[in-house]
């Protein structure tokens, strides 16, 4: 019996998986049923999921080659568009498409770490995709700060707002880390309920990197918890708003000592 690739097994479960379509089509035809069919809008499937795994076990160069193109690489360029248009990360000095192939680069790098014990591919290259996304348009947004016009600059600075806002930003961001301490040290305490501990973990986690925060929107930071944990957004909230509560009281006894 000839040893069969990673890559030509995928094909002949693609093959597969198109003859049940096929079926299921047709007895779908036999049905009278009012409107149009429905189509999947999906970009992102099971199948560019099983392309990456063939992918990652493929010795064979092209046909490692043959199934990225054909299976992988358009789900990822549109992942990357979703992304920096829903996030609005509009601070790159180069057009978005270019900006798309430069994730896209960035991700093959990190392809041959997936396993499918790490969760689906989706959620997993969509958090590395973003990752990569917040970090790099965080760089160009202060890259273009640093290079606006001089003149431009004093016609609206005043410094001794800049000294009192640099003093404040520091005080806050001491706090913030302290902050972060005693929340994890003490999560027990704070969190009422044990279910509600993996979210508070989550967030601390994504607030460790507090420097970077702005960056973030809120719909940004709720869909990389429900991804890290996979809770509903209300159990999020609950959360948020326990730690805002300790966040206040803290921050008004670190004030006054």
């Amino acid at each position: 019996m000839n040893n069969i690739s990673p890559v030509e097994s995928f094909y002949k479960l693609i093959e597969q998986r198109r003859e049940a379509e096929l079926l299921a089509l047709q007895e779908q035809n036999t049905k009278k049923r009012r409107g149009r069919p429905r189509k999947n809008k999906l970009y992102f499937t099971q199948d560019t999921e099983d392309a990456i795994i063939a992918y990652n076990s493929e010795p064979d160069q092209v046909k490692r080659n043959k199934v990225f193109n054909e299976y992988i690489h358009h789900p990822l360029f549109k992942m990357t568009e979703s992304l920096i248009h829903r996030y609005k990360f509009y601070h790159f000095n180069a057009p978005t498409q270019d900006v798309q192939y430069e994730v896209i680069a960035f991700i093959l790098e990190k392809l041959p770490k997936y396993t499918q014990d790490k969760g689906k591919a989706f959620s997993y290259f969509s958090i590395v995709a973003k990752n990569y996304l917040i970090q790099n348009n965080y760089k160009h947004y202060n890259r273009k700060k640093s290079k606006a016009p001089v003149l431009e600059i004093d016609s609206r600075r005043s410094v001794i707002n800049e000294v009192i806002r640099a003093e404040n930003r520091t005080e806050t961001q001491d706090f913030f880390h302290l902050f972060i301490t005693h929340c994890t040290e003490n999560i027990d305490t704070i969190i009422k309920y044990k279910r509600d501990i993996p979210t508070a973990y989550a967030l601390l986690q994504i607030f460790t990197n507090c420097e970077n925060i702005e960056t973030y929107n809120k719909k940004a930071l709720y869909i990389m918890v429900r991804e890290m944990v996979d809770v509903k957004t209300q159990y999020i909230t609950r959360v948020v708003n326990i730690l805002k509560t300790e966040y206040s009281r803290l921050y008004s006894v670190y004030k006054n000592r």
